[in-house]
């Protein structure tokens, strides 16, 4: 039986209508539009529908199709970041959200990095899975790249709606390569379902261009990055170095190659554990209790991992002496005097494990 769900409609600052699903009880937490999503098609997902029990249990999660897919409007004019925080902005104040934590996968985590900036108030918790700063032209701008990127967006305009699925499988490889053949079949049927071909060459010629970097390192909230080590869609080291950007941000490796990870699989475990320990009721307040600044919070999750300061001071980029006097501002704060004192001090407050 698939789960329940409500179905509504917003509109966006442009008018575009946009497809907006909730399920379960209790606290809002809503996740940023991707690529690829169709609200009602993903209830009977065997990819999508163990995601959407597992955040419902505890909370109404809020998810929607991104313009130009799904239920949403398939005439869309502009495909922008701006047009995508625009598109959160209208479900966000839609719904009447007052404050919630939000979630952003793949090229979603920019969308959910840029709508935090913008709304430090309404965002309690940032969520990023598999997420980057930087579209692949952002990265990597040579000539042998634009060509790949080229070659993938005409491959989408050919063989999108094609009857033969043989072009489709390309992507489905990328996103689940090790998923079974039924899962590999409701994929590929998806990508057809959720968006034209046009459509869908014009979202990723936007998504390759995205930049949040600058955005990223304004934030100041409890942010979780989770990143599978042999993604193989995002690249693991943009997942790092999205961390990276993001003062005091807790980043946790994952041990799959997919890039939507796989009820079964012993990485979509763990991060739902993550998951878990991370949005319990009062977290966030209880981190922020620690009185301590988002740089500070990244020496302490570090310290948490057992770096001395200096592998601190290699990883964050810092100066030794920087990063030994934040050590001690850290051990102020907390009332402590040494490095086992403050990992159990901050452990207590529901920080770095």
């Amino acid at each position: 039986m698939a789960p329940h769900q409500q179905v509504r409609f917003v509109t966006s600052a442009d008018g575009t209508r946009i497809a907006v699903a909730s399920i379960g009880s209790g606290a809002p937490l809503v996740r940023a539009a991707h690529w690829l999503s169709h609200v009602e098609h993903d209830l009977g997902s065997p990819v999508w529908r163990p995601w959407l029990e597992a955040l419902s249990t505890h909370h109404n999660y809020i998810r929607y199709d991104q313009r130009g897919c799904g239920l949403s409007d398939a005439d869309v004019l502009e495909y922008s970041l701006d047009a995508w925080v625009a598109d959160l902005e209208a479900v966000v104040d839609g719904l009447g959200l007052q404050r919630f934590p939000l979630i952003g996968m793949s090229q979603g985590g920019a969308i959910a990095v840029a709508y935090a900036a913008r709304h430090p108030q309404r965002v309690s918790q940032l969520v990023l899975i598999g997420a980057y700063a930087r579209g692949v032209l952002r990265r990597d701008p040579s000539e042998a790249k634009r060509l790949e990127a080229a070659t993938m967006v005409n491959l989408i305009r050919v063989g999108w709606g094609s009857d033969n699925d043989a072009f489709r499988q390309l992507f489905t490889s990328l996103f689940i390569p090790d998923g079974t053949p039924q899962q590999h079949q409701w994929w590929t049927e998806l990508e057809r379902l959720t968006s034209s071909a046009e459509n869908a060459a014009r979202m990723l010629e936007t998504f390759y261009q995205v930049d949040v970097s600058d955005l990223a390192r304004q934030l100041d909230l409890p942010t979780l990055v989770l990143h599978a080590r042999g993604d193989a869609r995002v690249p693991y080291e943009e997942g790092r170095r999205l961390a990276a950007l993001i003062p005091g941000a807790r980043f946790v490796t994952l041990d799959s190659r997919n890039h939507v990870l796989l009820a079964g699989e012993p990485a979509f475990d763990a991060l739902l554990a993550e998951l878990r320990g991370f949005l319990a009721p009062g977290a966030a307040a209880a981190v922020e209790s620690l009185g301590l600044t988002p740089s500070e919070r990244a020496v302490l999750e570090l310290v948490a991992q057992g770096l001395d300061n200096h592998r601190i001071a290699q990883q964050l980029g810092k100066g030794e002496k920087t990063v030994r006097n934040q050590v001690s501002a850290i051990f102020a704060k907390l009332g402590v005097r040494t490095r086992a004192e403050a990992i159990v001090r901050a452990r207590e407050a529901g920080g770095p494990r």
